[in-house]
């Protein structure tokens, strides 16, 4: 009967990702720098805003949309923050996390046969998400310009079936960020064209030498833009599941009729967390932030003494170092490394096939962890 299943089903694949964690699973001494799933426990009163929302019962269906304190909150910091304007009472969604936010967003926006353009390499979630809405994904090789997806990379892939354009940054896997000039270029791309942009912001909060700054704050963007956001990263809430959309009302409003019969509303418990997080906890990321600058730093110092070529990323928790000098396939590196080093990164081939000839590695883990990691990947190069 396997036949009959959904074509778009059968045809993708598990994450890269994933299938390197499964694989480190099978060696319990290794030293894992693979997930990208911040290591510093939730801060402590968003878990008590949790107990209290239980004693009190408050364990029931919320409106669909979230609640709407909670979407008014999540409206309110945005426009502290990143100057976004939106109101929350009918611009904004609560999701459960940012990849349930990217579903309802892809399957709102696409018809068979619509293209949707990406940066390769980039977070191997998009993909599947745009081929099960009937899409077509359209790869912009950004290894050149240093994984930075500008206009003029965009431009010679724009074409009358193009229906919308992801942007992801800072970057899963480059931890690159685009700088406000650069947007104003997309945007003044863009602003004649009836394409919409998908601004996955979930790092947002993790950038280190400059102000995040979104696409849907240039002229002309804020009506065509979906903004994809959430509080797994920034306020290590990545196990309570909870995401925001913020676009125009009368897109909003359809992307709530998918959420609706997809999944009806978020966990209300994680909501009241969530509105914890958004009014008495507002810069819990900066101490996170901070902790993950100096490793950001001390790991590009390790690689670079490796010599491995690496750009240095401006925001998430991620390395993206070349290995092309090695003369392996990212996977098979990958395997060796584990199997012979019990060390585990992810082969860049899970970003795209734009990610082959690099590998990822994550510095959301303890120092004494990345000391470990790359002191074991250092000698595998040295082996090799």
């Amino acid at each position: 009967m396997e036949h009959l299943i959904n074509s778009n089903v059968q045809h993708i694949q598990i994450s890269g990702i994933r299938r390197i964690a499964n694989e480190v699973a099978k060696y319990p001494d290794a030293v894992s720098l693979t997930i990208g799933q911040p290591d510093f426990p939730t801060p402590r009163h968003i878990i008590e805003a949790a107990h209290r929302a239980m004693d009190a019962g408050r364990t029931v269906y919320t409106p669909n949309a979230g609640l709407p304190e909670l979407r008014e909150a999540a409206a309110a910091f945005v426009l502290e923050r990143y100057g976004l304007q939106y109101n929350g009472g009918d611009e904004v969604i609560v999701t459960n996390g940012a990849s349930e936010a990217l579903d309802i967003t892809l399957r709102t926006l696409l018809s068979e046969g619509d293209e949707v353009i990406l940066q390769g390499p980039i977070y191997p979630g998009y993909e599947p998400l745009i081929r099960l809405s009937g899409g077509v994904p359209v790869y912009v090789d950004t290894r050149e310009s240093g994984f930075r997806m500008t206009a003029d990379r965009i431009m010679p892939y724009l074409t009358e079936r193009t229906k919308a354009i992801v942007l992801g940054y800072p970057s899963n896997p480059t931890g690159r960020v685009l700088t406000a000039d650069e947007l104003g270029e997309i945007a003044a791309l863009l602003q004649e064209r009836d394409i919409f942009v998908i601004s996955d912001e979930i790092y947002s909060e993790l950038i280190y030498d400059q102000p995040h700054c979104s696409i849907a704050s240039h002229e002309g963007m804020r009506e065509r833009t979906i903004v994809i956001n959430g509080l797994s990263k920034s306020h290590s809430m990545t196990g309570w599941r909870i995401g925001f959309t913020f676009a125009p009302a009368a897109i909003t409003g359809h992307m709530l009729k998918v959420h609706q019969y997809n999944v009806t509303c978020a966990s209300s418990v994680s909501q009241y967390a969530a509105l914890e997080a958004l009014t008495n906890g507002t810069d819990d990321a900066v101490p996170m932030r901070e902790t993950y600058r100096k490793r950001r730093d001390y790991m590009y110092d390790r690689l670079n003494g490796m010599g491995l070529g690496l750009v240095k990323p401006e925001g998430a928790f991620y390395m993206f170092p070349s290995i092309q000098h090695l003369g392996m396939p990212s996977m098979e590196f990958a395997m060796r490394l584990l199997q012979e080093q019990k060390a585990a990164v992810v082969p860049g081939d899970a970003f795209s096939g734009y990610g082959e000839g690099f590998i990822r590695l994550s510095y959301a883990y303890h120092d004494e962890v990345l000391e470990k990691g790359l002191d074991r990947l250092e000698s595998f190069i040295g082996r090799l």
